[in-house]
């Protein structure tokens, strides 16, 4: 079972205007700030900025969905029709992370923390 929605990740051109942008909004200082990724905490929620989502075939905002066993969800995903979009990937640190999307075109994140 996953066990709750916690990172929405945007995929962004301009990270030093977006990450301006999100800092107003969340009111926050971001607690990872590198070239790769930018990531606020609110609580137990997540929001990242990724400036290689756009290269990466990411559209929109990805929500990932926590997970135990990563491979395992992912396969009972495709079992009912969900097609992969990105494999499972370590994000770094041990962070495994997998797209799907399913038959409407809508991405899915998978994400299961070290």
């Amino acid at each position: 079972m996953a066990s709750g929605a916690n990172l929405i990740v945007y995929p962004v051109k301009d990270l030093a205007q977006a990450k301006v942008l999100y800092s107003k909004l969340l009111g926050v200082d971001p607690y990872v700030d590198g070239p790769y990724y930018v990531g606020f905490r609110i609580g137990d929620q997540e929001l990242g900025l990724d400036p290689n989502g756009h290269n990466s075939g990411q559209t929109g905002p990805i929500v990932y969905w926590r997970v135990e066993d990563i491979k395992a969800r992912l396969q009972e995903l495709v079992d009912a029709g969900a097609e992969t979009q990105k494999p499972v990937t370590d994000a770094g640190g041990g962070m495994l992370i997998a797209w799907v999307k399913d038959a409407d075109g809508n991405a899915t994140g998978l994400r299961q923390e070290p």
